[in-house]
């Protein structure tokens, strides 16, 4: 494990960021430095697709120019990444500093964590089949879209902050720039895939996410093909990202087989049944051979009884589905049990024999808490508990 030192202290002048400006925005911008309108296209690229990281880097613009934005105070913007956390698995997770001060976490996982599999995409494929090291470089970066989060999942860390503010589009965009750059990955060439399964609920910040997938496909050139939302179920965005033409692969983080035991240990999804969540997911368009994933954390003697399993057929047995099984990842403080290894792989093997395409994720970053449902904004190394050991089959 390695931990990085914090940088320095945020300026306590309020700086503005340019990252995630819109091109109309910078034109806006260029007009009243009197600038010719061919500058906002060139400070838009340097930002989104060269990736500069200070004004001084972007050469296309005059020096004066340069000189009178550093005196406003426009800044890049981008999250700065003030400490690291490397785990024996090589997933790495950062501590993200916004320009106000706030925090959240993002996860580099080198290899990804299997959560493609079996959805239909090229990614999938990717995960599928057997690669050696130099055909391709491949990693997920999972994103936040909130300083908190306001859902309540019971055996989740991140639940316990509650909420602070919504991030902005260039800051959910700005978490990816950051850690691309990091890496020195070359989009196009290296195989980047993100999910959308960090800290906070997008849909609940909708129109911000949906910006920075906008901005991500049109000027960061990341097809959203290989970008994942996860989401509690929020019904009303759901019918809205339906009608998205630009739309990443959707995830539901279902949970539960019945409402009961859903609305218990997810306690905002007493708003929206299980039956009408379903309804509105399936209004979702899917590309050819594409599935929507279903997210089920399985916590002992909770939701993992074979009565269970067989309640999750029914609901999904005629869907274009599959189900990613994610082993319980446990934190301090949190009630609840991981489940034995016969229960995980018994409930995998009824749903696999009853049509329902099933695969357990790969837990990644556990020993450093920056596993599913770990994120919580911390500069602790805690004790890793004990593990159960499942083959992600």
């Amino acid at each position: 494990m390695n931990l990085e030192s914090p940088a320095t202290p945020l300026n306590p002048a309020s700086p503005k960021p340019l990252f995630g400006s819109s091109l109309k925005e910078l034109t806006s911008l260029m007009d009243r430095l009197r600038q010719p309108m061919y500058r906002a296209t060139q400070l838009h690229d340097a930002l989104h697709r060269q990736r500069v990281t200070s004004l001084d880097q972007i050469t296309t613009l005059p020096l004066a120019v340069r000189q009178r934005m550093h005196s406003e105070g426009y800044t890049i913007g981008l999250p700065e990444i003030v400490q690291s956390a490397r785990s024996v698995d090589g997933t790495e997770r950062y501590l993200m500093r916004m320009a106000d001060g706030e925090t959240v976490e993002t996860v580099w996982m080198p290899g990804g964590d299997g959560g493609e599999r079996g959805d239909g995409t090229p990614a999938a494929q990717e995960e599928e089949t057997e690669q050696t090291a130099d055909e391709y470089k491949r990693a997920t970066i999972c994103i936040s879209s909130q300083v908190g989060c306001a859902v309540n999942c019971q055996f989740c860390l991140t639940a316990k902050l509650g909420i602070r503010r919504n991030l902005t589009a260039g800051e959910i965009a700005g978490q990816v720039a950051a850690v691309l750059t990091r890496h020195k990955v070359e989009v196009g060439r290296d195989r980047i895939n993100l999910v959308f399964m960090g800290m906070g609920e997008p849909f609940l910040n909708y129109a911000a996410f949906m910006d920075a997938v906008r901005l991500m496909v049109s000027s960061m050139r990341i097809p959203e093909s290989r970008m994942t939302v996860s989401t509690s179920g929020i019904i009303p965005s759901i019918e809205l990202f339906a009608k998205e033409s630009i739309r990443p692969k959707l995830a539901v983080s279902l949970n539960a087989s019945n409402d009961q035991v859903r609305e218990r240990i997810m306690p905002i999804t007493r708003k929206w049944s299980i039956l009408p969540l379903l309804k509105a997911v399936e209004s979702v368009p899917l590309r050819p051979r594409e599935r929507v994933t279903f997210e089920y954390v399985l916590l002992g003697e909770v939701n993992d009884q074979p009565h269970h399993a067989a309640e999750l057929v029914h609901l999904l047995w005629n869907m274009d589905a599959k189900v990613n099984l994610i082993v319980w990842n446990p934190g301090p403080d949190i009630p609840y049990k991981q489940p034995t290894t016969e229960a995980v792989e018994a409930f995998q093997a009824h749903l696999r024999n009853n049509g329902v395409p099933a695969y357990i994720r790969r837990p990644r970053g556990r020993d450093i808490y920056a596993a599913c449902g770990q994120l919580k904004r911390t500069i602790e190394a805690p004790a890793t508990p004990a593990l159960v050991s499942i083959s992600p089959a």
